[in-house]
């Protein structure tokens, strides 16, 4: 099959079309070559008209639009949000009755009609044309083995695994909480991504640091290795913010009221505890493990104490 519009690519197409959730909008670049995503055939930009959804980046000539079956897969990365977190969970071609798991066609491993190609990701099989031997890190072989080498997916797979890639969605310490002991690396994002929530609340209040941006800043790039040192040159730009460059975020410190010594303190420091109950903040050594009674809790008790009930209505 092969889809060349031999017409004017000036024809009278609109800018944009919805479909199944897909928003396509006309592309104007003439002289990039793409593939088309139903048809597996090239776009020729010269001659031809052709699409990209704006959501998931599905591609397309302009006659191929209404023979997509395919939903956007923006649609169901926000409606659902969540990995598959079992290893290429394969139910079998038979239970598949020999067809494509997306467009139904008919398929078999002797490639006749046409070859099942597995996706890593679900664990079924596809059809050549919703399956093009693309690769990507599979997240249940990185949880459960740290396992980082690229698998084949489905066309479709890895779209959605290209769109959940910056959302925050998994929890290791519920899904595989022994990670953190073989995985030093861990630990130390863990710790960072804690210190950086901790100093969130006062870049909220603070016009200086709104202005400078610094909550725009980047705070995950898993692909690219770097993850901790870009956390740790994160957690010090934001440090240094708030203890030395702004008197606003600095008069937001605590003095230990256990000592009543040293500099000013925050929860975020290394070396400090903080109340469960009140948020107050001292000297780790002084207020170890929270064994100490707090001394604003106790005033906060206190006070609810000394506070006259209010009158009952008569």
């Amino acid at each position: 099959l092969t889809c060349i519009d031999s017409g004017d690519p000036e024809e009278d197409e609109p800018n944009l079309r919805v479909l199944l959730e897909h928003r396509f909008s006309k592309e104007k670049s003439k002289s990039v070559k793409q593939t088309c995503d139903k048809c597996s055939t090239i776009i020729w930009g010269l001659i031809q008209t052709w699409y990209t959804c704006t959501g998931c980046y599905y591609r397309c000539h302009s006659k191929c639009l209404n023979l997509i079956n395919k939903p956007c897969v923006r649609s169901k990365v926000s409606h659902k949000s969540e990995y598959e977190l079992s290893i290429c969970p394969e139910i079998g071609l038979d239970r598949q009755d020999y067809r494509c798991a997306e467009c139904r066609t008919p398929v078999s491993l002797r490639g006749v009609p046409s070859e099942a190609r597995q996706c890593d990701y679900t664990g079924q099989y596809y059809c050549s044309t919703c399956h093009w031997n693309d690769t990507a890190v599979i997240p249940a072989r990185v949880i459960h083995n740290w396992e980082f080498e690229p698998r084949k997916v489905c066309r479709s797979s890895m779209r959605y695994l290209a769109l959940m890639l910056p959302r925050p969605v998994l929890k290791l310490r519920e899904i595989n909480p022994l990670l953190f002991n073989f995985v030093e690396e861990l630990v130390e994002i863990r710790k960072l991504r804690q210190d950086i929530l901790l100093m969130k609340p006062y870049f909220i209040t603070c016009k200086e640091a709104m202005e400078a941006r610094l909550l725009l800043q980047d705070l995950i790039d898993i692909s690219s290795g770097r993850l901790s040192c870009s956390l740790t040159e994160i957690h010090t730009t934001f440090a240094k913010h708030i203890k030395l460059d702004c008197d606003r975020c600095q008069a937001k410190g605590f003095m230990c009221e256990l000592c009543k010594e040293g500099d000013i303190l925050f929860p975020f420091d290394s070396h400090t505890s903080v109340c469960h109950d009140c948020s107050a903040v001292f000297h780790r050594d002084c207020f170890y493990d929270n064994s100490t009674t707090c001394p604003k809790c106790a005033r906060m008790t206190e006070r609810k104490h000394d506070d006259p009930p209010y009158p009952r209505d008569t």
